[in-house]
């Protein structure tokens, strides 16, 4: 049996689910809060940052846990912008860089 590349990654985020909903359910809240969570989160490391804030600053009000939940998908969408930004730079240099560029076109 062989597996797929994306094994490991789907258990990670498996994990950092039910470690999520154990620690939202721990807290007194429903399932259900951690599996909205889950699909605003969507990544492995937002959901392990989400559970440790769970774990370690145990809010009492479901707001508290949105507002922690909305920070956490800010800073994740601006390291993707960056990431997206820093890729175009690069695309853009090699297209000033290109050895054709100064070629003689005469």
């Amino acid at each position: 049996m062989t597996t797929r590349p994306t094994d490991s990654y789907d258990r990670g985020r498996i994990s950092a689910f039910a470690a999520m909903v154990t620690a939202t359910v721990e807290l007194g809240f429903p399932e259900e809060l951690a599996q909205v969570m889950a699909g605003e989160l969507r990544s492995e490391e937002a959901m392990r940052k989400m559970c440790a804030y769970l774990r370690q600053a145990r809010p009492t009000n479901p707001a508290d846990i949105a507002d922690e939940m909305l920070a956490i998908t800010q800073v994740r969408d601006a390291w993707v912008q960056k990431q997206v930004s820093e890729h175009a730079n690069a695309s853009m240099t090699r297209f000033y860089n290109r050895p054709d560029r100064f070629s003689d076109q005469g």
